[in-house]
């Protein structure tokens, strides 16, 4: 039991870092996105002139809001989720069921993350058609931002949530060996709920 813990701990720490720093990112991300949407419907509408960038921009910053934010709700229980059937059930062996879903969880992450470097190696080969980066300043000229830089998103943010899903099932394990045993909780999670 002391040996679990122990892992839990840091991991804990490593997965409240990485996704308070990618929730600041995916809130980031949200915003501009939504400048630049606005953006966009005031060149079109206003003035007749739609720009050729901010469609793909705005896409681009929602896969990666996306992916960022992910993580978090899977630790948080954010996402949809059917519980009736676990909480009918005595206590450990509702348990046993949750780590059980778990490690089906972390068998489709370890697939979709696969997928999703794939996905990035097939990225370095495509441009994207409006996105260019102004390096003038160091003689490049306009560079077309590579779509692997878009994809990115999915292997990092399922990567994110392999971490919370082997947090989840440590966590899992310990309360299935010993229901009264404290675990250490998500403090940002209880700093977010308290507000």
């Amino acid at each position: 039991m002391a040996a679990i813990l122990a892992l839990i701990r840091p991991l804990a720490w490593i997965n409240t870092m990485l996704l308070r720093i990618g929730r600041t990112v995916a809130w980031v991300s949200m915003a501009l996105m939504v400048l630049i949407i606005v953006l966009q419907v005031i060149f079109r509408y206003v003035f007749n002139n739609a720009l050729p960038w901010p469609d793909e921009a705005a896409r681009f910053l929602m896969l990666w809001m996306t992916g960022l934010i992910a993580p978090s709700a899977y630790r948080w229980g954010g996402f949809v989720s059917i519980d009736l059937v676990k909480d009918m059930l005595p206590l450990r062996i509702g348990r046993l069921l949750t780590l059980c879903l778990l490690f089906v969880s972390l068998l489709v992450l370890v697939v979709g993350l696969q997928y999703g470097i794939k996905h990035v190696n097939s990225g370095w080969l495509f441009a994207s058609s409006t996105l260019k980066l102004p390096l003038e300043f160091i003689g490049l000229g306009l560079v077309r931002l590579k779509l692997a830089w878009m994809y990115m998103s999915l292997p990092i943010g399922i990567f994110l949530m392999i971490l919370v899903n082997i947090e989840l099932s440590l966590k899992s394990i310990v309360g299935l060996i010993d229901p009264e045993q404290e675990i250490p909780s998500d403090q940002d999670h209880l700093v977010i709920s308290a507000e």
